[in-house]
């Protein structure tokens, strides 16, 4: 190895090293910040396509449990997104005890899919009754009975923290509410553009009971339940767009592929704790959840592994090193 190759190489090793100790706290990001526009817009591109990936392989492994029938799948992937991190198991095994199935053949019977989605969650085992609740356990002894349905346990739930509007009883009765609305949600679902067809779709409002319960067997202030702004955007990110994608890769759907990027550009960027770093550590700010997801794919795909040599941005940042020479 000649002189000059070999300063190129340490030149390369001390960047890397130093890359690396500033993943995490993202400070790589004053360097993505730098790029021009046009460099910038590649990069995330690229992430964006990477997230995509990665989500579409959900997609696929809940396609094939599904027994490969989409509107099953978009069931048990609308019930995932609905619960934060520590939830999302639980909401998908509830999903697995009432399927998409049961629900469009009960749809017609006033207060049956709420029955059965309170019912399987085991929740209704934490508060006392009232004269609601108790005709919703007995609505359920009976669909229980009719369909085989096995009761989660109350405990597979995190409970400890979550907001009031977050709260799953509300979540489950929101989304009993969404699924009696008609029997097209898949199909509407894949003809959303803006965020306006989100919202319009998703912010169903809960049965009458709820606008005077958090909780059941409490009462509270009487205000609508429904899935407000910020999550239905959350739902917009983490199902419309990557269904829309990997059912446009599913069918060779060009413009459906197309769809669920332009959804991204039209979606607010995501608010958390990523994007509040990006912030402190370089003044980044995504303009919409298409540059939030790129941000979001940087941060936990590479900067918290360390992973600086595979990353797109590091990869840049040490090829200028070997051109410098």
């Amino acid at each position: 190895m000649n002189a000059p190759t070999a300063e190129i190489e340490e030149r390369r090793r001390r960047m890397l090293r130093r890359l690396e100790a500033g993943a995490a706290t993202m400070a790589c990001g004053e360097r993505l910040a730098a790029l021009p526009p046009l460099h910038r817009s590649d990069l995330c591109t690229a992430l964006v396509f990477d997230r995509l990936a990665r989500k579409m392989r959900r997609v696929e492994e809940l396609h094939a449990e599904a027994g490969e029938n989409w509107n099953q799948t978009f069931y048990r992937l609308y019930f995932r997104t609905l619960g934060d991190r520590q939830n999302q198991e639980a909401y998908l095994a509830l999903a697995r005890r009432v399927p998409y199935r049961i629900v469009l053949r009960e749809r017609l019977v006033p207060r049956a899919v709420e029955a059965m989605l309170f019912g399987a969650s085991g929740l209704l085992e934490l508060y006392p009754d009232d004269s609601y609740t108790l005709d919703l356990r007995r609505s359920f002894v009976h669909l229980a009975a009719k369909y085989g349905i096995e009761p989660m346990e109350a405990a597979a739930w995190e409970l400890a923290g979550i907001r009031p509007a977050n709260h799953p009883v509300l979540r489950l009765a929101e989304a009993a509410e969404f699924f009696v609305q008609d029997e097209l949600v898949m199909d509407r679902t894949m003809a959303c553009r803006t965020e306006g067809d989100i919202r319009r779709l998703f912010c169903a409002e809960a049965s009458g009971y709820w606008r005077t319960h958090h909780i059941p067997g409490t009462t509270s202030a009487d205000t609508p339940k429904r899935i407000g702004a910020f999550k239905a955007n959350i739902i917009g990110i983490n199902l419309v767009a990557v269904l829309q994608y990997a059912y446009g890769s599913y069918t060779g759907s060009e413009r459906l592929r197309d769809s669920a990027l332009t959804l991204l550009e039209q979606l607010p960027a995501e608010e958390n704790r990523y994007m509040r770093a990006w912030r402190e550590a370089s003044g980044l700010r995504p303009h919409n959840a298409f540059e939030s997801q790129a941000l979001l794919q940087l941060a936990t795909e590479y900067c918290t592994a360390k992973r600086c040599a595979q990353c797109p941005l590091g990869r840049r940042i040490l090829a200028r090193v070997e051109r410098a020479g």
